[in-house]
């Protein structure tokens, strides 16, 4: 067993809560997704961020290609590792 986590990158907040959500009904992931909020480089405004949706994986049992299409439905994608 090996810990896997997939970082979820969405445009802002609400989309990233919409995914968190998906997660748990599409993929049955057990525990709550972390939501981060990841500021740009240089950017001091907030509507200037991204969010990160964090999701533990300690099974590798998530597809990355399920969950970067997953993502792309909210203009986002996964992160690679």
């Amino acid at each position: 067993m090996s810990d896997v986590r997939h970082v979820l990158v969405l445009p802002d907040r609400d989309a990233a809560e919409e995914v968190a959500g998906e997660l748990a009904d599409r993929f049955g992931v057990p525990e709550e997704p972390q939501l981060v909020r990841d500021a740009l480089a240089g950017e001091d405004d907030a509507e200037d961020a991204q969010w990160l949706v964090v999701v533990e994986d300690p099974d590798g049992r998530l597809d990355p290609k399920d969950l970067d299409a997953l993502a792309g439905e909210y203009e986002g994608w996964l992160e690679a590792p």
